[in-house]
């Protein structure tokens, strides 16, 4: 039967005025009862002075009741006094010990302390005396207390105790999943959850979890079949959807990833980083024009990602788009300038275009910017090559072979701008350095400029280093 609300302010109005009454040196008496709402009043509307008062006055009249002792101690906590709210809470223990929030309060006063030994030992006593859910409730504080003090096997250790005691408590199933995969506990949790399932076999978030932990030690085919019993128990399981896609591109099929994905969005609002992995999926199977509307779906939601500009720009540039890719790179750099990426491939749109000293610009940023980076030099390299600038070719290819501390394709292309320059017996030694080093480069060497094996002494060192290796 529901309380009426009038008659229930009608009840308080009529306790505080006793209440004051008796606060004015008037004759009255009111139960145990009384004051514990009274106090609960002052607690709520926040008048801690006011609901302290009348604890202490409750407890004037109830001396031995160990529940005003504890509101009483609850104030001392939420005002700061701590040291006085423990020996309020010690003197609550003396009569009646089965009290849970006792227990709690106390933890909280211990860890206010800077205590938090004496907060886990409390807590693992407790624990022991307990039974049902407020063994689950003290075991949930353990976990927090744990989590705060950044001891995070212990947390995942007392969900897993939870989850033992009470295989179908949703916090905890909940909560574990997340400490899976931050513990990297995933075997442990795929033995717990198996176990649970035997219990509990209609247990979506069992089932979720199961095909999470198989998820963290890349057994995608195995989360997969976890993650649609979930959906088959709860077919608006927006997460397991959700999972079920990310599972599905680890493992490259790529059409099933899009339609789980696309069944997250009916189920519940749009979010950036789902329409990002449609778009990934439709750019993997090489259809430009999905990936790039999903990746604008993406990017209307969050303006200011310029990741997903470069991205649009990289659809673009797969189709040999080159002038639309700029112009969604430009978007990219206003909001990441020095970003390597984005100068590298605007760089190589400009190179395409024939707009040379631009595509040296942006190419010279990416490899300043990162200088550790192969592509980058490579890109700026093939870049003043092909504009016929031998001699700054021939000093970036020197540069990058010291900055990548000596990958031999820089060697390569050294000996490919030396034959562009006419000084044909330098160009001939460090193509033989570059074979020696690395034989299978010489591809490299042949792309940057395949003209070059028109020249007679190049193809005979080719030739003699390949018969040399087959011997």
């Amino acid at each position: 039967m529901r309380s009426d609300p009038q008659e229930d302010k009608e009840n308080l109005d009529e306790l505080l005025r006793q209440y004051n009454n008796l606060r004015n040196g008037y004759s009255g008496f009111l139960e145990e009862d009384a004051f514990e709402r009274i106090i609960d009043h002052y607690d709520e509307t926040e008048e801690l002075s006011k609901a302290l008062e009348a604890a202490n006055m409750a407890i004037e009249y109830f001396p031995f009741s160990a529940p005003l002792l504890i509101k009483k101690a609850d104030l001392l906590l939420a005002t700061r006094k701590y040291h006085d709210a423990l020996t309020t809470l010690e003197k609550a223990a003396l009569f009646d010990a089965t009290d849970i929030n006792l227990y709690i309060l106390k933890t909280d006063v211990y860890l206010a302390l800077d205590k938090q030994e004496l907060a886990v030992a409390l807590l693992e006593d407790a624990i022991a005396n307990f039974e049902g859910d407020e063994k689950i409730e003290l075991l949930f504080e353990l976990a927090d207390v744990y989590d705060d003090y950044e001891e995070f096997d212990k947390v995942f250790d007392c969900l897993k105790v939870i989850l033992e005691e009470a295989p179908s408590n949703e916090e905890a199933l909940y909560k574990i999943c997340f400490w899976t995969d931050f513990t990297g506990r995933n075997e442990e949790s795929i033995r717990l959850h198996l176990k649970i399932i035997e219990e509990q076999p209609y247990s979506e978030l069992a089932w979720f979890n199961l095909g999470a932990a198989y998820q963290g030690i890349k057994l995608y085919e195995k989360a997969i079949d976890a993650y649609q019993y979930a959906i088959v128990i709860d077919e608006k399981f927006d997460y397991a959807y959700r999972n079920v896609g990310d599972a599905y591109i680890r493992i490259r099929k790529y059409k099933d990833a899009i339609e789980a994905l696309e069944k997250v969005l009916e189920l519940s609002k749009p979010e950036e980083v789902i329409y990002e992995a449609i778009g990934h999926c439709y750019d993997r199977l090489k259809n430009y024009a999905q990936a790039r509307f999903h990746y604008r779906k993406a990017s209307h939601l969050n303006t200011g990602d310029s990741k997903l500009y470069y991205k649009i720009a990289c659809t673009y540039f797969n189709e040999n788009l080159f002038a639309p890719a700029v112009k969604q790179l430009e978007s990219a750099l206003k909001i990441h300038r020095l970003q390597p990426e984005y100068n590298l491939l605007m760089g190589e749109c400009k190179l395409e275009l024939n707009e040379i000293k631009e595509a040296v610009q942006f190419l010279s940023t990416a490899v300043r910017v990162r200088p550790k980076n192969i592509g980058g030099w490579e890109s700026l390299i093939r870049c003043l090559y092909t504009a016929g600038y031998y001699t700054e070719a021939r000093q970036q290819a020197l540069s990058a072979y010291k900055h990548t501390k000596g990958k031999p394709v820089f060697i390569y292309y050294l000996s490919t701008v030396l034959f562009a320059m006419n000084k044909t017996k330098e160009a001939l030694i460090y193509l033989e350095q570059a074979l020696t080093a690395a034989p299978k480069g010489v591809k490299k060497f042949i792309q940057l400029d395949p003209s070059i094996l028109q020249k007679t002494q190049v193809v005979d060192v080719i030739a003699r280093h390949k018969r040399n290796r087959e011997l």
